[in-house]
């Protein structure tokens, strides 16, 4: 199959028709159709297809028991509303490199297996990255069991009623120690490839980010006849704490976002007695986060005094910064640095992946495909087709490098 008729297979599923944007959850009916469409393409290549204890999708080519093995791939799953091409451009790409190692005549000297991690973007369960976090040890199984989503569903319930066992769940170190080198190709985030005008290029870093939230808690009234002085309204430091992000942000030179909320009673004519406000914020370095982090909390303190409102805090998840393994990087830029029609920049990045969770127990790395508006987990996200292909071509010479004679 080609690049194009795979990515039309993937295209409908999921698609709201409303929004244009995708609805991928992770063990919902979307999500099980697109698990399904990942084990048919491993089926039709003749790969060794398993699904491990955290549910993540594998498909091989070469003995899986082996050793030093080589793998790709990226996520199904999508943010709500989100573009075509976060994750399913790095797992379609991965099963397309494939098959132009197989069409080159490559000769492959290790095994190599293409991946489709669980859970990557969090959408359902507030946690992201929950299938590689399981797999590497960096989510405890306490922690897994007492994922909620909005309407109150755990992780172990909605992964029974998909059809896997919630009891298997855990680190996996014996699948990590047999892996070698994990590359995950990726539509960029952001605009850094356009502006260089190139249509591939290696990461260097991902920022740390780190998710936080902040509950605001006042006091319902009657809207119409609970006059102003007597409040105590939490939407108004919510507010204020919002306009404190940007400002803080923009003095740091970092990123915050507030872009979820919950209220309660959640009534047009109701004053509100919570506010629940989730931050994202993501910097370059650990020293800035913090700073920023910090000083949005110590406004969003003041304000809630202001308002008589009570304000507690919490740190929902939180991810280091990951400097990708350089020696893989190296081999990377070496590898397509030796194409006379391909320039691949190093470019950091603010965004998360499986491939920074991993890092930490094997080497890892990214490629990234030129996205042209510099939009993501929206419908608007896009990379062209002759730069999708030409990230397929990149990873498959990344690839027959790495595991190839």
């Amino acid at each position: 199959m080609t690049f194009h008729s795979m990515w039309a297979e993937l295209l409908p599923i999921g698609r709201s028709s409303a929004s244009g944007g995708y609805r991928r959850f992770a063990w919902t009916g979307a999500d099980a159709e697109c698990r399904d469409w990942f084990r048919e393409q491993a089926e039709c290549r003749g790969l060794a297809y398993e699904v491990d204890r955290n549910g993540n999708q594998w498909a091989w080519l070469g003995d899986p028991a082996g050793q030093d093995a080589v793998v790709a791939g990226s996520h199904l799953d999508s943010v709500p509303d989100g573009g075509a091409f976060d994750g399913p451009l790095g797992v379609v790409s991965a099963f397309a490199a494939l098959d132009e190692l197989r069409g080159r005549g490559a000769r492959f000297v290790k095994p190599l297996a293409i991946v489709n991690f669980g859970d990557e973007e969090g959408a359902r369960f507030g946690l992201a990255c929950v299938g590689s976090r399981l797999t590497a040890g960096e989510l405890t199984v306490d922690q897994a069991h007492r994922l909620t989503d909005g309407d109150g569903v755990t992780l172990p319930r909605a992964m029974e009623a998909a059809g896997y066992d919630p009891d298997a769940i855990g680190p996996d170190p014996e699948r990590l120690a047999r892996i070698g080198a994990f590359v995950e190709l990726h539509v960029e985030q952001g605009r850094a490839l356009d502006l260089t005008g190139d249509a591939v290029g290696v990461a260097s870093a991902i920022w740390p980010h780190g998710r936080w939230r902040f509950d605001f808690r006042g006091e319902a009234n009657h809207a119409g006849t609970t006059r102003l002085v007597d409040r105590r309204d939490p939407m108004l430091s919510y507010a204020e704490t919002v306009l404190a992000a940007r400002r803080e942000a923009a003095l740091a030179g970092a990123v915050a976002t507030f872009g979820k909320i919950a209220v309660e009673p959640n009534g047009v004519n109701a004053i509100p007695s919570l506010v629940r406000g989730w931050l994202d914020s993501r910097a370059a370095d650990q020293q800035t986060l913090d700073k920023v982090v910090g000083g949005i909390e110590q406004a969003a303190r003041e304000y809630a005094v202001a308002h008589g409102v009570d304000l507690h805090v919490a740190r929902e998840s939180f991810t280091p910064v990951v400097e990708f393994d350089h020696v893989l990087r190296d081999e990377l830029a070496r590898i397509l640095g030796g194409r006379a029609d391909l320039k691949v920049p190093v470019l950091g990045t603010g965004a998360g992946h499986d491939a920074g969770i991993l890092s930490g127990s094997l080497p890892t790395a990214m490629l990234f495909v030129r996205n042209p508006t510099g939009v993501s987990h929206s419908p608007a996200e896009f990379a062209a087709e002759d730069d999708c292909v030409a990230g397929v071509r990149a990873l498959a010479d990344v690839l027959e490098g790495l595991a190839c004679t």
